[in-house]
């Protein structure tokens, strides 16, 4: 048997497992999977320790990481309580609070990672509904489906727009400029799409009751000081600044403190998130480095010349067999070989975005949102979730295609 299957067989039985996340009989997350598969890629001899640190994208994890440092200390100023407790009380009407909820998920989404947003947003929703009796689904899908939307927008929405933003070397602005605007209309299309679907819920004259005050407490000099930095980084991406250095930079300067403890700045990390990606870019780097790419490309008929349908269609499908992070490196190579690569790069960053909302186990997010909710008795279940995202979806990728033929294709 040639390098090129060996390697082909490991890579693809983990992301067989890494699309299931699950190893059965045993206890093991995508985290884990991930680096089994490099096990084993070792003990075969399809790569070598020396060549380890030449598949990393430190850039990527480094934008991660700080990222996740940003957020950290975000969460424990309370910024994100307070906006939260601003935003349910804004109104009665439970149309106009979900479009509240969902222009504010898909900005959050867009500014920090959209898994963090909820992580932190699931609890107080479900919190409010529950204290004023009223149906969460149709709130709970609104969240998960707009900070997959959202997080479309910039290159710090989601992890592999962080990857496409590195490689591609795309500017945030340009970035941001060329993907907002499928970003918000797919947001008025969950609107729309989760009225329709609740009717009973989203009645004209069928009105909160009042919600119950509650204390918000705040670490008001961390809140500050947070604050002020998250400006001078977002004022960095826009003047052109590399995304990774200048997030770092601001990571840094939030770690000089005399009263945050770093053991509760790094209890915040998803360490496994980061183990997980080290574990993705070996893997893919294994199969550049066997060839994998050039079959990959006669395998999909692949000359270069794509439109933005036909690459959707393809990283859609992509996207849900293996998960998008892993759809995206395993494609990358052939974004770099197209003629117009910058166009390839922004489709494979919206496409695989939006594909997250097809099914319940389409994104991380969709997850969160509902293990959070079962922890609070909630089942958000896998079809009355798929009910509505797969209509998001569609028409979501429909716009997504249409705008980007029109100003990149």
């Amino acid at each position: 048997m040639t390098s090129l299957w060996i390697t082909l067989i490991i890579v693809l039985l983990t992301y067989v497992g890494i699309a299931l996340g699950f190893l059965p009989g045993l206890r093991a997350n995508r985290a884990t999977i991930a680096l089994i598969g490099v096990g084993f890629l070792l003990l075969f001899r399809q790569i070598s320790l020396k060549n380890i640190p030449g598949f990393l994208d430190i850039d990527t994890l480094m934008l991660l990481l700080s990222m996740m440092i940003i957020n950290a200390n975000l969460r424990l100023s309370g910024f994100f309580r307070l906006i939260s407790a601003r935003m349910l009380r804004l109104t009665r009407s439970p149309r106009v609070f979900l479009a509240i909820e969902v222009l504010f998920v898909g900005i959050m989404s867009a500014l920090f990672l959209n898994d963090t947003i909820c992580v932190i947003f699931t609890p107080f929703l479900l919190e409010l509904l529950l204290s004023i009796d009223r149906d969460p689904i149709p709130y709970l899908i609104a969240l998960a489906t707009s900070a997959n939307i959202g997080s479309t927008a910039t290159i710090t929405g989601n992890p592999q727009n962080m990857i496409i933003g590195v490689a591609s070397g795309i500017s945030y602005t340009r970035f941001f400029l060329r993907l907002a605007p499928i970003a918000l209309l797919s947001l008025v299309f969950v609107w729309v799409i989760v009225v329709l679907l609740y009717p009973r819920e989203f009645h004209r004259q069928n009105y909160f009751a009042i919600p119950p005050t509650q204390t918000i407490r705040l670490y008001r000099p961390l809140l500050i000081k947070s604050a002020l930095v998250v400006a001078g980084m977002l004022i960095a991406f826009l003047l052109g600044a590399p995304v990774a250095l200048a997030s770092f930079l601001a990571a840094c300067v939030l770690l000089i403190t005399r009263r945050v403890k770093p053991e509760k700045i790094f209890s915040e990390i998803d360490w496994g998130l980061l183990v997980f990606f080290s574990g993705l870019f070996i893997l893919t780097g294994a199969l550049e480095q066997n060839g994998v790419s050039a079959w990959l490309m006669q395998l999909l008929h692949f000359s270069g010349k794509e439109n933005v349908a036909s690459l959707s269609a393809v990283t859609v499908i992509m996207s849900n067999l293996v998960s998008n992070v892993p759809a995206v490196l395993l494609l990358k190579p052939l974004i770099v070989k197209m003629v117009d690569p910058v166009a390839g790069w922004l489709t494979l960053a919206a496409a695989s975005t939006l594909a997250g909302n097809l099914t319940l186990l389409g994104s991380v997010a969709n997850l969160i949102v509902a293990e959070s909710a079962k922890q609070r008795n909630v089942t958000l279940s896998f079809w009355e979730y798929t009910r509505a995202g797969f209509l998001i979806t569609l028409l979501s990728l429909g716009i997504s295609t249409i705008w980007l033929q029109a100003v990149v294709g």
